[in-house]
């Protein structure tokens, strides 16, 4: 585990980025203190009470002056706003081959568990030189998940799911923190991601007992629940359809247009009667305190495993809910 220290080592691609970012305004900060403070401090100590200083206040008019402290300032900033942009819009947006991971923050751990269907318990394990997107959310209050060494912080806010990126440049085992207090055990909120070379990785994953991927524990969740008997081609109910409907529009019966993504599947499920599609009745039932955030994560991924299948009836309509 890599020691505490004022700056942690760089062990991510987009760490370097965001201290280089760091670094330049802490200069930039002193380098304003000295043009402020120094003339301020030369002037109290040249017209302090009782000097022999000329106070007749000579009239000075420069139009470079004027120009300059406005004009290098303001191109100072914008160019920092450009390079803290293309930064942000960088670790925003993950590659689309990135390993996916989901996070469930609770008090006082993180769950945490593989596409592949490893699981694991305040620990992340992940190959070396591999993008790795999590996919976070709380299942009670607001938690932050911090690892200082890859400048990875991300709030894990409870009804949401929010995202995040890395790609590890370096092996070794680098410190987990929740960053929001969270309750009365919130310092023991802490774990370790452990960067591996591939071939350890693969031998890592394949450890153990053989686990379902979490794309198939959604299917099976899809059966268990009932899911599956609405939302068929010879359900006896008016529902719709799944296969081909994620990421793609959807009209409402109030007229709006919402997109099919993690956001609607979860109030679909917890929320059914918020959003209805339009052709369709609100008859599907909540199940709101009957599954758990990571079973609702499972159904969410087998959606998204059937968001490029064409509907087996291609008259039905291709409305999600």
């Amino acid at each position: 585990m890599d020691k505490f220290r004022l700056f942690p080592p760089e062990a991510s691609t987009s760490a370097q980025q965001i201290d280089w970012i760091y670094f330049a305004l802490v200069a930039l900060t002193f380098l304003i203190c000295i043009i402020v403070f120094v003339p301020i401090i030369s002037f109290a100590i040249k017209y302090r009470r009782g000097s022999k200083a000329d106070r007749s206040n000579p009239r000075v008019e420069s139009v470079l002056i004027e120009s300059g402290w406005t004009i290098v300032p303001l191109l100072i900033f914008i160019g920092l706003f450009g390079w803290g942009a293309v930064v942000y819009f960088h670790v925003e947006n993950p590659p689309r081959d990135a390993l996916q991971v989901i996070v469930v923050g609770k008090q006082w751990m993180w769950r945490l568990q593989h596409a592949e269907g490893k699981q694991e318990i305040n620990e992340l394990h992940v190959p070396v030189a591999r993008a790795v997107e999590l996919t976070m959310t709380s299942q009670d209050v607001i938690h932050s998940f911090f690892v200082p060494a890859f400048r990875l912080h991300q709030d894990v806010v409870p009804g949401k799911y929010t995202r995040e990126w890395f790609r590890a440049t370096r092996t070794g085992e680098y410190h987990i923190f929740c960053s929001q207090y969270c309750g009365t055990q919130h310092s023991a909120m802490i774990g370790r991601v452990v960067v591996m070379e591939p071939v350890d990785y693969a031998r890592w994953l394949n450890t153990g007992q053989p686990m379902e991927s979490i794309a198939l524990a959604g299917e099976r969740l899809f059966r268990e629940r009932g899911c599956s008997g609405c939302h068929s081609v010879n359900s006896k109910f008016h529902a719709p359809l799944l296969e081909g409907t994620y990421r793609k529009p959807v009209p409402l019966e109030t007229g709006e247009m919402v997109t099919v993504d993690e956001r609607y599947v979860r109030d679909s499920i917890l929320l059914p009667g918020k959003e209805i599609a339009k052709g369709y009745q609100n008859i599907m039932p909540s199940f709101a305190g009957t599954l758990s955030e990571e079973e609702i994560m499972q159904l969410i991924a087998y959606i998204k495993s059937i968001g490029n299948q064409t509907p087996s009836n291609e008259s039905a309509p291709n409305e999600q809910r």
